[in-house]
C-alpha cells in the first residue's frame, strides 16, 4: 500500500517509515521539519498543500502521527494545538474520505484519559484505564485537541464510511520525564513498562497492523501499552505499596535491580490495559517489563527506549502559523 505518514521526522515516524518498507508498503513521509524519511516538507494545517499532495498520489492509507504534544505546551499557544491537532486532522480526513478504500490511522494518546483528579492521584487506589474508561476530561490543551481529533475520525467513519482506527498510545518518548525526578531515566522507563509504556518498535508495529486490519474493523479504538502483570484486584495495594506488589509478581526484581542501583516505586497511581488490541487484532507485544527484567544487567538505552538527548522536531519550529 502507498501510505502517507505524517510526523515522519518524529520519534515514531523515524521507526515507522522503514518498518513500513520492510513490510512491503510504500511510505510517503510528510513533516514540517526535515529528516531522513521526510519526502514532503509541509504542514498538515496547509489545506491547499494537503489537497495537492493527495491529488498527486492515490494513497491507500494515512497514518497520522504528526501532532503537537504535551511538551509543546511550553513552546506554542493553545491555538496552535487547535490548528495542528484538530484542523490538520480534518484536512487529512477530508482528503482520505474522498478516496475509495482508503484507511486512516490516528496516533492518539492515553494522556487525554487523565483528568485533573487522576493526575493528582486523589483516589485511595490506583485507577484502571481501558477503552471503556470515562467520562473523559482531558486536563490540558493537548488532550482536549486529541480527543476532538478522535471524534473527527469517528464522524468520518459514520458519515462517509472511512475505515478508521484510533490508537491511544501510552508513553514511548525517549527523553527524560519532565516532571518525575525521583528515579533515573532508565530506571523510570523500565518500571513504566509495568503500567504505562510501550516500546517505539511495538508502537510502529501496532500502527501497521491497525492499517492492515482497518478495512475489516471499520472503526476501532485501542490502547497500546505493554502487557501489565497487574489486575483490578491489585489497585488498592498498588497505591499503598507498589513495591510489595511488584516483588510478589517478580520475586527476583530486587536482585536484578541491584545490578543497576535501581529502585522500586512506593506507589503507582494508574494502570493502562493494552490487551484489547491483542484480543481483537491479534497484536503481540515484543517488549515487556518481564523481558527487560530478564535481560538485566545487560540492557542498553536503546532496548529500554531511553535517549535523553532526543529533540522533538517541533522544538525547531520558528512559528506555529506555518
Amino acid at each position: 500500500m502507498r501510505v502517507l505518514v505524517t510526523g515522519a521526522a518524529g520519534w515514531l515516524g523515524r521507526h515507522l517509515c522503514p518498518m513500513l518498507k520492510a513490510h512491503g508498503h510504500e511510505p510517503v513521509g510528510l513533516d514540517l521539519a526535515d529528516g531522513p524519511h521526510v519526502d514532503v516538507r509541509a504542514s498538515v494545517c496547509d489545506r491547499s498543500r494537503i489537497h495537492d499532495l493527495f491529488a498527486r498520489h492515490t494513497f491507500d492509507a494515512v497514518i497520522h502521527a504528526g501532532a503537537l504534544h504535551k511538551p509543546d505546551i511550553a513552546r506554542f499557544p493553545a491555538r496552535a494545538f487547535v490548528d495542528v491537532n484538530i484542523t490538520g486532522t480534518l484536512n487529512l480526513l477530508e482528503e482520505a474520505a474522498a478516496i475509495p478504500g482508503c484507511r486512516f490511522i490516528l496516533s492518539s494518546t492515553t494522556s487525554l484519559m487523565i483528568s485533573h483528579a487522576i493526575r493528582e492521584e486523589q483516589s485511595d487506589q490506583a485507577v484502571w484505564l481501558d477503552e471503556s474508561a470515562g467520562p473523559l476530561e482531558p486536563r490540558n490543551i493537548y488532550g482536549v485537541t486529541k480527543l476532538a481529533a478522535e471524534g473527527l475520525c469517528r464522524r468520518h467513519h459514520l458519515e462517509f464510511g472511512l475505515k478508521a482506527i484510533v490508537l491511544r498510545t501510552a508513553r514511548f518518548f525517549p527523553e527524560e520525564d519532565d516532571t518525575l525526578k525521583a528515579l533515573s531515566g532508565e530506571n523510570l522507563k523500565v518500571l513504566e513498562y509495568l503500567y504505562r509504556r510501550a516500546s517505539v518498535a511495538d508502537m510502529a508495529r501496532a500502527h501497521i497492523l491497525a492499517m492492515e486490519r482497518a478495512y475489516e474493523v471499520g472503526f476501532g479504538l485501542y490502547i497500546v501499552s505493554a502487557p501489565t502483570p497487574f489486575t483490578p484486584a491489585n489497585l488498592s495495594a498498588l497505591k499503598q505499596d507498589a513495591a510489595g506488589v511488584i516483588r510478589r509478581v517478580f520475586p527476583e526484581v530486587d536482585a536484578r535491580f541491584a545490578t543497576r542501583n535501581w529502585k522500586l516505586p512506593r506507589s503507582i497511581g494508574r494502570v493502562y490495559d493494552g490487551s484489547r488490541i491483542s484480543r481483537e487484532l491479534g497484536f503481540e507485544y515484543q517488549t515487556s517489563f518481564a523481558r527487560l527484567l530478564d535481560a538485566l544487567p545487560d540492557l542498553d538505552p536503546e532496548s529500554i527506549g531511553h535517549d535523553p538527548g532526543f529533540k522533538s522536531p517541533s522544538a525547531s519550529w520558528t512559528g506555529w502559523e506555518a
